[in-house]
């Protein structure tokens, strides 16, 4: 998600949150079974997702409307009940609950706001498919810190959520406020597809993942409807209104390129989009280079990427078939056209791959940054062995301080601290196996996973196989030891504390 060009701090973890819950009246069948589990269990955000089902499909629907932060919405999740349920959960906060059916019959229901939960009453078979339509209100104006986090008093939570622009919003779920948007199972491990529905002015544009199925006017309104081909994570969904161009281009394998620059200005009168289209239009070759170093086709129906007049929290983000970035970061080319090769990385390994539990980010974080610099390298914007060997030598430092990169000290360094660790373990791999063989691995692990979900272990598993080698004690003191390990090729390498 966050490349090196991004805000340098995110606060951790553990302060609950206090909203008013809603109930509902309405009695629903005797209970049988046993209640779903309120969490995953994922070490890094223990109270994030839910167990007893399997989520097939979200179909949501929202209405924007310029005067007000708040708006009318519903979503309809069809899951698969793992287990006999006689409850189960979602993760919800911030939005005020309307009604809950479950396959048509009103469901007896409560909020849990420390937790983040909405937890339904309903008996439900193992095995089962079912239905649970929720209607809420959303509202764009709060912003709670996330369970676990702990902040002076006084001190916000300074990451939003729903980034609000001039002329619309923007959405920015990761790693875990997707459930603020809308109720869900915001677990990586519990991919969908998703239908959207989001309806605005008709003087804007509404855009999310997947393909434009429809767009219809009613009254001075448009509804846009897209529909995801491939399943993705909560967290990676991306939901934008606004004012934008719309830039079409034809990539790799006529594969469609469909990116939106915003038409608003900056506060202070400054006009983007001629800098973000021209960004935007280097996506097409960008992907022809991506897709030669992989070696596989982009996995997605369509990309591209979208910039906002929006600082977006100070990064990029690997949104599903649309990357987000705002105007607000203004970078130099030598590092702008690396970041969107990141978030363009991201749909291979942590979109069409997810991880799964937050453990295994650097599956995500450390190949974006391997393609990423690689980018830099061949386009001649870094020296990448001098480079390489002044991230090496702060390996340690950072390691002492953050944790290594499969067993971070907190959350909080999720989003920041698994990207280079990852990215130095993968060029030692390279440097072990040749690259061929590196190769090889890469399009394997990503051929067996592809529209799934990995960990740590199934990339260990791949690697051994691939190599004919028990590559393992590289994995675990790249990924687990409090100690940087030797940089394979490179013995005279040092990382002092």
């Amino acid at each position: 998600m966050f490349t090196p060009h991004r805000t340098t701090a995110l606060l951790a973890a553990t302060i609950g949150l206090s909203l008013t819950a809603t109930t509902a009246v309405a009695a629903s069948p005797e209970a049988q079974g046993a209640p779903g589990a309120h969490s995953i269990g994922d070490r890094l955000f223990p109270t994030l997702g839910n167990g007893g089902y399997d989520v097939q499909d979200y179909d949501l629907s929202l209405r924007y409307q310029p005067d007000r932060t708040t708006m009318a919405a519903s979503v309809t999740i069809r899951a698969r009940a793992t287990q006999t349920l006689s409850s189960f959960n979602l993760d919800s906060v911030a939005q005020q609950i309307k009604a809950v059916r479950v396959d048509g019959r009103t469901a007896a229901f409560r909020l849990d706001p420390v937790n983040e939960k909405l937890i339904i009453t309903a008996a439900v078979p193992r095995g089962a498919y079912f239905a649970v339509k929720i209607d809420y209100v959303a509202d764009r104006s709060k912003n709670p810190a996330p369970p676990g986090t702990d902040l002076p008093p006084g001190v916000d939570w300074p990451i939003e959520a729903w980034v609000n622009t001039p002329d619309g919003f923007a959405t920015m779920g990761q790693p875990n406020r997707a459930h603020q948007f809308f109720p869900s199972n915001n677990h990586p491990s519990d991919k969908a597809r998703y239908t959207v529905r989001l309806t605005a002015p008709s003087d804007r544009t509404a855009l999310s993942a997947g393909r434009l199925l429809a767009s219809y006017k009613h009254g001075g309104e448009t509804t846009w409807v897209y529909r995801t081909d491939h399943p993705i994570k909560p967290d990676v969904l991306p939901l934008a209104v606004g004012r934008f161009r719309e830039i079409k281009q034809a990539g790799p394998h006529g594969l469609p390129v469909r990116s939106y620059v915003t038409l608003a200005k900056a506060p202070d009168g400054k006009d983007y989009s001629a800098a973000m289209e021209l960004t935007a239009r280097e996506t097409p070759a960008q992907l022809a280079w991506l897709g030669e170093q992989i070696g596989r086709p982009f996995p997605y129906e369509k990309y591209g990427v979208l910039g906002l007049m929006s600082g977006y929290n100070g990064v990029a983000l690997e949104t599903a078939t649309l990357s987000t970035l705002g105007a607000g970061l203004s970078l130099p080319p030598k590092d702008e056209a690396p970041t969107l090769v990141h978030e363009m990385a991201h749909q291979y390994f942590g979109d069409s791959v997810a991880i799964g539990n937050w453990d295994d980010m650097w599956l995500s974080e450390g190949h974006a940054r391997y393609y990423e610099r690689k980018y830099a390298a061949d386009r001649g914007f870094i020296d990448f062995g001098a480079e390489l060997r002044s991230l090496y030598e702060a390996d340690q430092k950072s390691r002492t301080s953050v944790g290594p990169a499969g067993r971070l000290k907190n959350s909080g360094s999720v989003l920041f601290d698994t990207d280079v660790p990852g990215q130095l373990m993968l060029v030692g791999l390279n440097t072990l196996v040749g690259d061929a063989t590196f190769r090889h691995i890469e399009q394997t692990f990503y051929d067996r996973y592809r529209d799934g979900v990995a960990t740590t272990a199934d990339y260990v598993a791949v690697a051994n196989q691939v190599s004919g080698r028990d590559l393992t004690a590289y994995f675990d003191a790249w990924l687990y030891s409090p100690t940087t390990p030797a940089m394979p090729g490179h013995p005279d390498w040092k990382s002092p504390k």
